[in-house]
């Protein structure tokens, strides 16, 4: 009688630690995810850390994830945070089509998802989708290279990922202006996937057929830097304009010093902390999110780069 009594008490004692646990765990703080497409990118990194910087600040606990830019390890990483009890993802895409599933899976899971930067190419997952709006931003920039170019000259365009919404959303804004002008000639269009090293290998060849190029178009600023660093080697930095999209810190000093000549500044911290903060409001009972919430970009030339600094913050 005597044993029975003691495993009584042990079993009311472990399931009483049992409660506790959970207790303490409901007590806890929150989870938020920041997953990012590449950590390969300073763009990417700041977007990344603003994220999570603005979650704690909030009180939740957050963990980065870098997908690599590949849709596979994105795919585990969602997997993972659905089994691991995050309350949210604050996320950004590597394909816009590719990236759908993935944000399904956490719906269906009621895990809400908060695009950043990146959009995919579905209203009905996420949450919200945040972005700068590359469309008109890429308007403004066509304008700028319009009148810079003096309407006519040869040019060279550079897109991004090809899977990434933002690669045609920025080129189509600026085919939106420039294409108006019959005497600007575009010689090739081609895809660097948004990387300095793979931009300065296809401007490189581009030059070979094509020497007397005027300007280059750039879907970010890491592909034009790239590009310029392959028209310092053709020897050609000095005649030909470069034009990127980002605001990156490099891009900025390299406005600065004349050696680039335009970028479209967006901001990844504010991209960053305003999808921490929509999912902050949704874990507190908000629904009624904007499926797209769109932010401002804004040109940045050698004429008014004192104005700002980088990665979108203002001097």
């Amino acid at each position: 009688m005597r044993k029975r009594a003691v495993y009584l008490v042990t079993i009311l004692a472990l399931s009483f630690a049992g409660c506790n646990s959970r207790i303490d765990k409901a007590q806890g703080p929150k989870k938020m995810a920041v997953v990012i497409s590449t950590l390969n990118n300073p763009w990417f990194v700041v977007l990344g850390e603003s994220a999570a910087e603005r979650a704690r600040e909030l009180g939740y606990e957050a963990t980065i994830f870098d997908s690599q830019n590949n849709t596979s390890k994105e795919a585990e990483h969602f997997e993972n945070l659905i089994a691991a009890g995050f309350d949210a993802i604050l996320f950004n895409p590597t394909d816009s089509e590719g990236s759908v599933s993935n944000v399904k899976r956490a719906k269906q899971a009621n895990l809400p998802t908060f695009c950043m930067d990146r959009e995919i190419n579905s209203l009905e997952v996420a949450t919200s989708q945040i972005t700068s709006d590359n469309f008109s931003g890429c308007v403004a920039l066509g304008e700028y290279f319009v009148r810079k170019l003096n309407k006519k000259g040869k040019y060279v365009e550079l897109l991004g990922l090809v899977g990434d919404n933002n690669t045609w959303n920025r080129s189509k804004g600026f085919h939106s202006v420039v294409d108006h002008f019959p005497e600007l000639e575009m010689v090739a269009q081609q895809s660097a996937d948004f990387d300095r090293s793979k931009a300065m290998e296809v401007l490189e060849s581009v030059m070979q057929s094509n020497p007397d190029i005027d300007a280059v178009f750039c879907g970010n600023d890491a592909m034009a830097m790239g590009a310029y660093q392959a028209l310092v080697a053709a020897g050609k930095e000095d005649s030909v304009m470069v034009f990127g999209f980002d605001g990156a810190k490099d891009v900025m000093d390299a406005i600065q010093d004349k050696k680039i000549r335009a970028t479209a500044m967006q901001s990844p911290n504010q991209m960053a902390r305003t999808a921490a903060e929509m999912a902050d409001k949704f874990l507190k009972g908000k629904r009624d999110f904007s499926k797209k919430t769109p932010l401002q970009v804004k040109v940045v030339t050698q004429e008014n780069i004192d104005e700002f600094g980088a990665y979108g913050s203002d001097n």
